[in-house]
């Protein structure tokens, strides 16, 4: 910590970021949500910004969670893909190969969505 570092702006900024974040996850009904390499941090904050949004009145349903890491981690699983209660995908492997395959494959399916409305 720097020596010239204001907490009070910390928590302030700190907490504008969790308003935003849950703001976002209030709307992903029908969505997706990435938890890419975070094994501890957002998956905590990701679950109380879902909680906060449903208890607030929001419907959060029909939506898709993936944990993408180079290995598995309890918090992940538990708070991005089980509590939840949305679809959820398990992604283990280096971001280097997973994140372009992953790439890929939604645009995949955007181009097969595409092709069958015409």
């Amino acid at each position: 910590m720097h020596e010239n570092a204001d907490g009070a702006a910390i928590g302030a900024a700190t907490m504008a970021d969790f308003r935003l974040l849950a703001a976002v996850v209030a709307t992903m009904s029908g969505g997706v949500y990435l938890n890419v390499g975070s094994a501890v941090v957002l998956p905590e904050t990701f679950l109380k910004a879902l909680n906060l949004a449903r208890n607030v009145g929001h419907a959060v349903e029909r939506f898709t969670t993936a944990n993408l890491d180079q290995i598995r981690h309890y918090r992940p699983r538990v708070n991005v893909l089980v509590r939840p209660g949305g679809r959820a995908i398990e992604l283990v492997g280096h971001h280097e190969f997973t994140l372009p395959l992953l790439r890929l494959a939604v645009l995949e399916r955007l181009k097969v969505r595409a092709e069958g409305r015409r």
